[in-house]
């Protein structure tokens, strides 16, 4: 394995239609400071070593925004074809490293480095598993795609709350999409993404289960914090992250 390098991937090319906007969602600013600053503090401070920003939508804005750091390299998602396509246009940038891989969408300011460096300490102790999702449990998780386990409690995918039975949805361990990828199986598996949803995209939450049927270990980890389900798609969701973050540092 590489040694002790560790890479991640911040998806920043969307535009966030939801935010009626035409900032890019990640600089949208929390407490003064753009929001995909506080997902790259987070992973410097927890010791990343490279962190690959793919950009699309405005992306020299976002370039220019984003304060110069030597962690950063840059990748261009010509089209904005989703999260898995996002991933793909990393390639050159992860071709050859056999190290992991964590990655994260750009719009979580609450993202803590204690749990990136759980995440990865974890894909270290484990050894042989291709990937982790880091998990949590939540009262209310309604929206949130829901964690399935089997009898004996190892996972076997996740349903989204739009495509849940009744039962499912009373499960309240949650995947928000932090992962940490065994970089090798992780390029292997791109060209296994199908778009046949509705929006027609390519989505990285699909690749743990595609793993999983080609017999790799996935394990879901219930590690993080409840504070990091706060993510941003709305402008009341952005005010809600601001009040947590002036809570937290008062």
């Amino acid at each position: 394995m590489t040694e002790n390098i560790k890479k991640a991937i911040v998806l920043a090319a969307g535009k966030g239609t939801r935010m009626k906007s035409e900032l890019p969602k990640v600089l949208f600013p929390v407490c003064g400071k753009p929001m995909i600053e506080y997902v790259l503090d987070a992973l410097e401070s927890a010791g990343v070593d490279e962190i690959i920003v793919v950009v699309g939508y405005r992306s020299d804005l976002v370039k220019s925004t984003i304060r110069p750091r030597a962690s950063i390299k840059f990748a261009e998602q010509k089209e904005l074809l989703g999260t898995g396509h996002a991933v793909m246009s990393c390639r050159e940038h992860l071709e050859g490293f056999d190290g992991p891989v964590f990655i994260i969408a750009g719009d979580n300011p609450m993202l803590q480095s204690s749990s990136v460096e759980r995440l990865f300490k974890e894909f270290e102790n484990y050894g042989d598993a291709s990937c982790i999702l880091g998990t949590v449990y939540k009262e209310n998780p309604y929206a949130m795609g829901r964690i399935l386990r089997d009898e004996n409690g190892a996972f076997i995918g996740v349903v989204e709350e739009k495509d849940a039975t009744d039962e499912q949805r009373k499960i309240k361990e949650i995947n928000i999409s932090y992962y940490v990828f065994n970089t090798p199986d992780l390029l292997a598996s791109l060209g296994d993404i199908r778009s046949n949803n509705a929006q027609k995209e390519y989505y990285i939450t699909d690749v743990p289960k595609i793993l999983l049927d080609k017999g790799r270990k996935i394990l879901a980890l219930p590690v993080l914090q409840e504070i990091e389900c706060l993510g941003v798609n709305t402008q009341a969701d952005l005010a809600e992250v601001e009040r947590a973050l002036n809570e937290r540092q008062a």
